[in-house]
């Protein structure tokens, strides 16, 4: 129970960084958002990515378009503003840090 508890909280503590990672890759339906994340084992469900994508837009790190839809109303597609990718370009670099800190602290204990 404490390993899913800790699994789960390091899943949330990535999820944003994981979600402007896709939305720069181009813009983006949050449907297909959700699948990438699903597909990488970080179960999202709708409830929890249109809150983050919200709070995304309202920092002005994310913008949108709506896109008319040959199956229904229009959909809203989003892409990163030029202050989404500086702060993504942070993110990138703290992620290597830890990456870095996690493998240095991995390393040093199959040595001892």
């Amino acid at each position: 129970m404490i390993a899913e508890n800790t699994q789960t909280q390091m899943r949330k503590g990535i999820l944003e960084y994981c979600v402007l990672l896709i939305i720069s890759r181009g813009e983006i339906y949050a449907s297909d958002i959700i699948a990438e994340l699903k597909s990488a084992k970080l179960l999202v469900v709708e409830g929890t990515l249109y809150p983050l994508l919200t709070r995304l837009k309202n920092n002005g790190l994310l913008s949108y378009n709506w896109v008319e839809s040959t199956s229904g109303p229009p959909r809203k597609y989003y892409l990163l503003t030029a202050e989404g990718k500086a702060i993504l370009s942070q993110l990138d670099h703290t992620w290597q840090e830890l990456a870095y800190a996690i493998d240095t602290s991995k390393t040093n204990l199959t040595n001892s």
